[in-house]
């Protein structure tokens, strides 16, 4: 699944934002970019089950000579 941001705009101007498929932390970059692009900040948040999960980074072998300068 790729990353989803999913945002509802109330009559009142209240917006609510879900940021799928961004696992950790990494979320909370998302929803600091959606308060500059407002101007506004978070006065909540609830934290989705991928927020505790940790993002799975694969390397293969050809990425790994490279970080070990080539041997």
């Amino acid at each position: 699944m790729g990353k989803k941001i999913q945002l509802r705009i109330y009559p009142d101007g209240t917006v609510q934002a879900n940021v799928e498929g961004v696992k950790g932390k990494k979320c909370t970059d998302y929803i600091k970019i959606i308060e500059d692009i407002l101007e506004a900040e978070v006065i909540d948040s609830e934290y989705t089950p991928e927020y505790y999960e940790s993002e799975k980074i694969e390397v293969n072998e050809e990425d790994r000579i490279k970080l070990n300068g080539g041997i």
